[in-house]
């Protein structure tokens, strides 16, 4: 075991009271209140359990395996935070009769087409609106609720001139400015 040179590989990952993991070789399983998650670590990467914490060091020397084990360790940090406490991802719709609501297990979309975009929401993940222009993603992978937010926005992306379309909570569009005569 060869000490990690990486600044994120270096912070071990501490495991809550109510959080189940299981180490099998590369394969790293977690359990939370949440839900469950498992991850196969890297052959570069070592991962060791000490009581509440998972530390990570890599196998072999060199700069590629040091950056593996940082990037397996923020991995493994991210299941864990899933499952205790899980993700969201915040959408606004902008746009004059832009809207969206659930109906059912569908997420039916209103963006200016001739016809409504009715979204399929997958078993991993639930979608809320609180609102008609809001949409919540929420789950316990951080991957799939990115994912999920990112074909939602790619429907209508926010176009540059008035700024209407579906956005991030927290994204800055550039309005562009009208072309003059």
């Amino acid at each position: 075991m060869i000490e990690a040179t990486s600044r994120v590989a270096r912070q071990p990952v501490v495991v809550p009271q109510n959080v189940e993991v299981d180490i099998q070789g590369q394969a790293v399983s977690v359990k939370g209140p949440k839900g469950s998650d498992g991850y196969t670590v890297h052959e570069w990467v070592e991962v060791t359990r000490e009581e509440d914490r998972i530390r990570f060091a890599p196998r072999k020397e060199g700069r590629d395996a040091n950056a593996m084990t940082g990037t397996m360790r923020a991995l493994l940090n991210n299941i864990v935070k899933g499952v205790t406490e899980g993700f969201q991802r915040k959408l606004v719709i902008r746009g004059v009769g832009y809207r969206a609501q659930m109906q059912g297990s569908n997420l039916n979309l209103t963006l200016g087409f001739s016809h409504p975009v009715a979204y399929p929401v997958p078993q991993d993940v639930q979608i809320e609106c609180p609102s008609n222009t809001e949409v919540v993603v929420k789950g316990a992978s951080k991957q799939r609720v990115g994912q999920v937010a990112a074909e939602i926005r790619a429907f209508r992306p926010p176009e540059p001139y008035k700024g209407k379309g579906v956005r991030y909570d927290n994204e800055e569009v550039i309005i562009k400015e009208a072309k003059k005569k």
